[in-house]
């Protein structure tokens, strides 16, 4: 009798670290990996899953076409927070336990974003660029403290990128569908409509996810343009919130004093933002440290195999 299977569909999984792959052979589980070492499609996902019961999953697209072919399947268990990759409806029909680490992508997407901001305020890679090509120019920055600071979204990480700004003296203003009025007087972040902050905020960044988009709080070329002239602009969070051309011609005409993206609405992303000087574009590495890493991989697996023992 063939013993259960498990897919680990991460092109990178234990790369910094054998301990994550070792727990799931220790539990007696055959494992397929992904040998293409990158993100799987649609048919490659049904090709190495079939009569898989778990899958250790990434950003992989898990469509209900995907799952109604993979009858064997019982969990997945996603190594970070975001679950818009997986058709929920579906899963839920078929049976499939979802299963995400949101609590391990926080610090590393929070320091990502208050290094996004420094790096924009003060001209970091501007000026790297500039020594780069043997030119020695300089130009005044931003102090952080003082400024008022706009964030869009009040989660997990919302909260807390607001909490460091405020260790920082920056004058803090949030905007989310529910907030949470206790947290904000605790930490005195002003709470405001969206279109308020847009126009108030010298610095904007964005902490909600996709379920968001259709409440306002996608940024096209109307949200961008009332924002405050100079402002900047940070996107860690989702690539199809932010309107990439409307971007680009505020920040060409000067209108946004710059943006910093690590997520885009096509990856990897070769488009016109990166011929500007006030950018900072990073490929979608939020999460991407070596500690973080190996704990959400943990998380994930752990996961994965408490469900399986219990179903």
């Amino acid at each position: 009798m063939k013993r259960a299977k498990v897919l680990v569909a991460l092109s990178s999984f234990s790369e910094f670290s054998e301990q994550p792959l070792k727990a799931i052979q220790k539990s007696g589980y055959d494992i397929s990996l992904n040998k293409l070492k990158r993100r799987l499609l649609e048919n490659e996902i049904v090709e190495f899953a079939q009569g898989c019961h778990g899958i250790i999953a990434g950003v992989e697209p898990y469509t209900a076409s995907v799952l109604s072919q993979l009858t064997d399947l019982k969990c997945i268990s996603r190594c970070g927070a975001g679950i818009d990759n997986i058709d929920l409806g579906i899963a839920k029909k078929r049976g499939i336990v979802i299963k995400n680490t949101p609590e391990v992508v926080i610090q590393p997407v929070v320091e990502l974003t208050i290094a996004m901001i420094f790096d924009l305020i003060r001209k970091l890679s501007f000026f790297t660029q500039k020594i780069q090509s043997r030119q020695w120019v300089k130009a005044a920055g931003f102090l952080l403290a003082g400024k008022k600071v706009g964030i869009i979204g009040l989660g997990r990480i919302g909260k807390k990128v607001a909490e460091v700004l405020k260790l920082l003296d920056a004058d803090v203003y949030g905007s989310d569908l529910v907030p949470d009025m206790h947290w904000a007087e605790k930490y005195r972040v002003s709470i405001v409509p969206t279109k308020e902050l847009l126009a108030r905020c010298d610095i904007v960044t964005i902490h909600v996810s996709p379920a968001h988009n259709d409440n306002g709080f996608l940024l096209g070329q109307k949200e961008l343009r009332s924002m405050k002239k100079g402002a900047f602009l940070i996107n860690t969070a989702r690539g199809n919130l932010v309107n990439e051309n409307a971007l680009y011609e505020l920040l060409k005409n000067e209108h946004l004093g710059g943006a910093a993206q690590d997520v885009y609405s096509e990856e990897p992303y070769s488009g016109p933002l990166c011929n500007l000087e006030n950018v900072v574009l990073t490929p979608h590495v939020a999460t991407l440290t070596k500690e973080s890493r190996i704990q959400m991989e943990l998380e994930a697996v752990n996961k994965l195999l408490d469900t399986l023992v219990a179903l």
